[in-house]
């Protein structure tokens, strides 16, 4: 079937990474409309109590990833894996930071840019089609990677962090926002569902949150702030299905039975995966701290002033 991937596994070369995120994002924006909101937030909301609104969850959740960036007026923010602008967005117009957001979706990067335009905001936000690795633009004050590096790959993962760590000024902050899975025994033997591999996200790979801690203090990072949200997920990604079943007539019609089936089926299944402790997803605050070891960041954690 059409929403079907077959491909060499785990390339994670700049074509292959380009193709999985076509299958996975390039499904029509109107679609993605109606899944996620007006909020246009694909990732992990941040609850202050399980009946809110998701686009109040949404909105706190960027509010939360520039407050732990410390954000300020002028200061040069990269979001990697943009989606559809959403935090290029609250970055530009609530901290005053000028953004460089990329991705590898062509239809996400169309959106985004029109977002920007409506907004008044082109003089501060720019959206690239671009890969990590082509990004030549530093030194950045901060960069936010918010549910972009499970697309990265685990062969490819350190050379992913030493690429965000040296497009990072001296005393600049990642906030790291992944998912994460339980550790194996015999790590060699961990292989991704064969479901989500083949109709969702090709060549997707989780690693446990201390494989990503290690792999980014190899990179030469601080890890200083680690928070865990996996419940905020479940409630996430349960929102998303109800708004999936209330318009489902129209997601038929905007990208096929087999689509809505698919994306109902793996958001219904995550949710019950966050909600059971299967999987979880944190936010892995870390700094490229200078040779004099000033951090920047505040004696009291959580803070985020």
């Amino acid at each position: 079937p059409r929403e079907e991937v077959r491909s060499a596994r785990h390339l994670h070369s700049r074509r292959s990474d380009r193709r999985a995120v076509s299958h996975h994002y390039d499904v029509g924006n109107d679609f993605y409309e109606l899944v996620l909101g007006p909020s246009m937030v694909y990732s992990c909301a941040y609850w202050e109590t399980a009946g809110g609104a998701l686009e109040d969850a949404q909105r706190d959740k960027l509010e939360l990833v520039c407050r732990k960036l410390a954000l300020s007026p002028g200061q040069r923010l990269l979001d990697v894996g943009c989606g559809w602008g959403s935090m290029a967005l609250h970055a530009a117009r609530e901290h005053g930071a000028n953004v460089l957001g990329i991705t590898l979706s062509q239809e996400q990067a169309a959106y985004a840019r029109k977002r920007v335009a409506d907004a008044g905001l082109t003089d501060r936000v720019e959206i690239r089609v671009q890969d990590y690795r082509d990004v030549a633009d530093g030194p950045f004050d901060a960069v936010s990677s918010i549910g972009m590096a499970e697309h990265v790959g685990s062969d490819k993962y350190l050379a992913y962090a030493r690429a965000l760590h040296a497009l990072l000024r001296p005393g600049g902050r990642l906030l790291n926002h992944q998912i994460a899975r339980p550790p194996q025994r015999d790590e060699s033997a961990y292989d991704v569902d064969a479901f989500i591999d083949a109709y969702v996200f090709p060549d997707g790979e989780l690693a446990p949150l201390g494989t990503t801690v290690a792999q980014l203090e190899r990179a030469g990072f601080e890890v200083r702030d680690v928070e865990s949200i996996r419940e905020h997920y479940a409630l996430t990604l349960r929102r998303w299905v109800t708004r999936l079943e209330d318009g489902w007539d129209r997601a038929v019609h905007l990208a096929g039975p087999g689509r809505a089936r698919v994306w109902r089926l793996y958001m219904a299944a995550s949710a019950v995966a966050f909600e059971r402790n299967r999987i979880g997803v944190n936010q892995v605050l870390a700094v490229r701290t200078p040779g004099s070891g000033d951090s920047g960041l505040p004696l009291r954690a959580r803070t985020w002033n």
